[in-house]
């Protein structure tokens, strides 16, 4: 448990991936086989079933510490986190021991029958045993909290590096339903599979940004392929030897997540990758982003989901044809197969479409048109050179991506929160508000959190406003004197019975801080939902 307590505190306190990367690293070349198979159904979803509640922990933390009720509150609003409120409050290890990280998740496990009483008593035990990262992990353990910036991706990413075994085999075999309680470390990741290079994507080609000023430089348009950009889950198709897969950008195998696109495997011969974009869509047109949020991080997509949210494949581009690897032909040329294939197959297969090309005589009648894209559903135009080639990662000069400008805001903030990580000592993570007037009276309306856009100076003159201002306290969150005005920028809006505004947004983010603006001329909701009107979908 003390190494795996050490890699917990350590990734916490980096934001840099490649250190992070470097720590799963290290201690998948260390730890013993079943720490490292739990470690990985951690940043997989597959974490042990609750054998207590928060209520609980509590309680037996008040009465082993003898905290007034106050005092516990306290302690948890300063913190911000439950676990880490206990593993500090608890008094130090009477007789620490050094078990294995399988160990205490079999000893969580066995409590699930056990009465109340026994619980407590097993509990208290363990916490007597340990230090306080240990209590601090065994503890989040017990409340599902993994919330320290580490995902599957990136966990399978370091498992590849230190087993030099292909990340996309690495994902394959990591897929699917498995429990850490019936297999090996060496079944389920060392062996080697006959589907590994079956499934085996290729790297994605990625774009660069260019702006309105810039994409006169890039010559004629004429020399340009001209794509909407879309909206969704950019993925590869692979079908070989009947079977199809599906990877996400971030080189997740998604096949499950998406059971509409099965047909592949029936449709297109064995040896053949196409590259596009995964949508929802409905009645002949591309159906907003937030439909398409409710399937992602699902273990499992119910029936009322597909409906609720089904998903086509808009095809960009062709990688791979009869087993052959056809990235170094043209763009063009790939297109023009890409469109012999679709034509062959649409008809018994609805659920997959090609990306239109865009026609125009000049940059300014693309401009023109790209002032529909909100409208579309789409975020701007993909600019690819005809003659090019389909490259690896993000290379200048053939592939563009030309966005339209976000939608901004002006709000208020006023509430607060502590960060993690590097920030866990700041409150850096943010709720702003509009204007709305109800009776005559006005009042600030929640529409957007946001932690992301100020500098590191700027970020501790506003952790030192949130200090001086605070009007309440609600756990780790402070409600603040509505003070300060940020613009906030975002990629779209949508009508949402979720929020108190009646509007979410998309990828919502401080573009500055309006020093230069009293709270009083702060956007009001009124404002907000012409933006709705304008670029959102009902």
């Amino acid at each position: 448990m003390k190494q795996f307590a050490q890699l917990f505190v350590e990734l916490d306190q980096t934001n840099k991936t490649n250190e992070k990367v470097a720590l799963l690293r290290e201690y998948f070349a260390t730890a013993p086989d079943r720490d490292k198979l739990w470690v990985i159904a951690f940043f997989s979803h597959k974490r042990p079933k609750r054998p207590v509640n928060s209520t609980l922990l509590k309680t037996w933390t008040m009465e082993l510490t003898a905290l007034p009720e106050w005092l516990f509150r306290e302690s948890y609003s300063f913190v911000g986190d439950l676990a880490e409120t206990i593993s500090l409050l608890l008094p130090p290890p009477t007789d620490t021991q050094d078990q294995p990280l399988a160990y205490w998740v079999d000893y969580l496990q066995g409590l699930h029958q056990l009465e109340e009483g026994e619980k407590k008593a097993r509990i208290l035990a363990a916490w007597q045993q340990m230090t306080q990262p240990e209590k601090l992990v065994f503890t989040k353990l017990m409340t599902s909290s993994f919330r320290i910036g580490i995902s599957q991706n990136l966990a399978f990413r370091a498992l590849a590096q230190q087993t030099n075994i292909d990340k996309t085999v690495v994902a394959h075999r990591l897929m699917g339903d498995w429990n850490p309680n019936d297999v090996s470390f060496e079944s389920l990741v060392l062996e080697e599979n006959q589907e590994d290079n079956l499934s085996r994507p290729y790297p994605f080609f990625l774009a660069h940004p260019v702006t309105s000023d810039e994409v006169e430089n890039l010559g004629s348009v004429d020399e340009w392929q001209v794509e909407w950009k879309w909206d969704g889950i950019r993925g590869q198709v692979v079908v070989r030897e009947g079977k199809h897969y599906i990877w996400s950008r971030g080189e997740e195998l998604v096949t499950d997540k998406f059971p509409e696109l099965a047909g592949f495997a029936k449709i297109l011969p064995s040896g053949t990758v196409i590259d596009g974009e995964i949508l929802p869509f409905a009645s002949d047109q591309i159906l907003p982003f937030a439909l398409l949020q409710t399937r992602i991080g699902r273990k499992n997509v119910s029936k009322a989901i597909l409906k609720k949210a089904p998903v086509v494949l808009l095809a960009y581009d062709l990688l791979e044809w009869q087993g052959e690897d056809i990235r170094e032909w043209s763009i063009a040329k790939r297109r023009e197969k890409l469109e012999e294939i679709h034509e062959q197959v649409k008809d018994e297969a609805s659920y997959f479409l090609l990306s239109d090309t865009v026609e125009a005589d000049d940059w300014d009648a693309l401009a023109t048109l790209q002032e529909q894209s909100r409208s579309l559903m789409a975020e701007g135009f993909m600019l690819k050179r005809k003659v090019s080639p389909y490259r690896v990662g993000r290379k200048r000069g053939d592939w563009w991506k030309w966005k339209i400008d976000p939608l901004t805001i002006d709000g208020v903030l006023i509430n607060a929160q502590r960060g993690s990580g590097r920030r866990s000592g700041l409150y850096s993570d943010y709720t702003f508000a509009v204007w709305d007037e109800y009776d005559g009276e006005r009042r600030l309306v929640p529409f957007a959190k946001a932690y992301s856009g100020l500098t590191d100076e700027e970020m501790r003159q506003v952790d030192a406003f949130v200090k001086r201002n605070t009007r309440e306290k609600f756990g780790p969150v402070r409600s603040v004197n509505p003070e300060l005005v940020f613009e906030i920028a975002f990629e779209g809006i949508q009508k949402s019975s979720r929020h108190k505004s009646g509007v979410a947004l998309r990828f919502p983010r401080i573009i500055r801080w309006r020093q230069d603006k009293p709270p009083e001329e702060a956007n009001t909701l009124v404002e907000l939902r012409k933006l709705l009107d304008l670029y959102g979908n009902q």
